[in-house]
């Protein structure tokens, strides 16, 4: 049985492995899968797929559970939210578009965080409101 307990342990060890699995997908410092890919000289290397395929599955289940939990408009607001505190960091000079680098950190950091709140929504959902969600109901 899954716990029903929520605790911000319980988010943070979400947002780890987002963040793992966004980093380990793509990342400005080029050891990623991303870059290995892009420099193998075997593309069809079975340890390469299967690395390709592990990241797929755990994107399919971070991105499936973001969609189910947040919703499209959830989901964009979280997107619109984050976007416009980089856009009034940007604007008060405490963030450089120069720093291409910096800017690529922030951007995956959002991607893995929105993720992570979406993947724990339900249970956030659920403290902050003391409603359940049902999404698979047998009859």
């Amino acid at each position: 049985m899954a716990e029903t307990r929520f605790s911000f342990v319980g988010f943070l060890i979400r947002l780890i492995a987002a963040l793992i699995l966004v980093f380990a997908s793509y990342n400005p410092f080029e050891y990623s899968w991303y870059h290995l890919f892009l420099n193998a000289q075997n593309k069809l290397d079975p340890l390469l797929i299967l690395a390709g395929l592990v990241l797929l599955i755990g994107w399919i289940i971070y991105l499936r559970a973001t969609l189910r939990s947040l919703g499209v408009i959830g989901t964009t607001l979280a997107v619109a939210l984050f976007g416009v505190l980089i856009w009034l960091l940007i604007d008060r000079n405490l963030l450089s578009l120069e720093n291409t680098t910096l800017l690529q950190y922030i951007g995956l950091s959002i991607v893995a965080i929105i993720m992570a709140i979406g993947i724990s929504w339900s249970h956030i959902r659920r403290r902050l409101t003391g409603q359940l969600d049902v999404d698979d109901v047998d009859e």
